[in-house]
């Protein structure tokens, strides 16, 4: 069943669909009067709903069943990934919401070959946000993640304060053999905690982009033994969290 997140909470049991997901019931799955769909609003929950009315601008939908369900990734865990060339990072949004990110921030790294333009970069971010609502719609997320605008180095060092684990997926520890840093902070995690991951670009992380991030509570972690691409590393981290906190209880 097609599945759609709406922007309020329900008004006397309906929900109202506007805009781009407006034209998809309507244009592109010639849904009519009677058909059902899911809706999940802010509050993350979700019903199957039937629609009620089609008027020229808006589907009205009404509240069938409400669904009791739990997709979503015990931890709150937020992808930093340093800008990457081409589409890697749409690549990343992507498959980080099917795999359960909570929040993905681009960021502007010193070896980002990528240069963000301030003044083209609000579509970016528009086309990204994009990608991950059809992503959480795909995969049946109840929450939608948030995709932020690049952040540089200080940004997300502030940003990381409201965080309870920061993690720093950096090569140099993989190639030195360390393991256990991954394990040992998932074991620590309670459900509900919020925890950050950091990637560097195509080139990596410097060496003093990792001493600030250490200097600030953030701890370098391997991933393996083998060197992972930067669009690969973010996706065996949630794989790893997935592992962890759904297929071992």
């Amino acid at each position: 069943m097609q599945r759609y997140f709406v922007n309020h909470s329900p008004n006397e049991n309906l929900y109202s669909i506007l805009g781009d997901d407006y034209h998809h019931i309507v244009r592109v799955m010639r849904m009519k009067e009677g058909d059902q769909l899911i809706c999940v609003d802010p509050t993350k929950a979700s019903a199957i709903c039937s629609i009620v009315e089609i008027t020229d601008e808006k589907v009205v939908t009404e509240v069938v069943k409400w669904i009791e369900e739990s997709s979503e990734l015990p931890i709150d865990i937020t992808i930093v990934s340093g800008l990457p060339k081409g589409d890697k990072l749409e690549w990343i949004i992507q498959k980080g919401t099917e795999l359960g990110a909570s929040r993905f921030i681009p960021f502007i790294s010193a070896r980002s070959v990528v240069k963000w333009d301030e003044k083209k970069g609000s579509k970016k971010v528009d086309r990204w946000q994009k990608i991950a609502k059809e992503a959480a719609e795909q995969s049946h997320r109840s929450h939608l993640p948030e995709v932020d605008s690049p952040l540089n180095l200080k940004a997300i060092i502030k940003t990381s304060e409201i965080y309870d684990y920061k993690l720093i997926a950096y090569e140099e520890e993989a190639k030195q053999g360390e393991s256990s840093t991954l394990h040992k902070t998932l074991k620590s995690m309670k459900k509900g905690q919020k925890l950050m991951i950091v990637f560097g670009p195509e080139g990596g992380l410097t060496h003093q982009e990792v001493s600030l991030l250490q200097e600030n509570g953030f701890q370098a972690c391997g991933l393996g033994p083998r060197i992972l691409r930067t669009e690969t590393a973010p996706l065996y981290a949630l794989s790893a969290v997935s592992y962890h906190f759904e297929l071992m209880e």
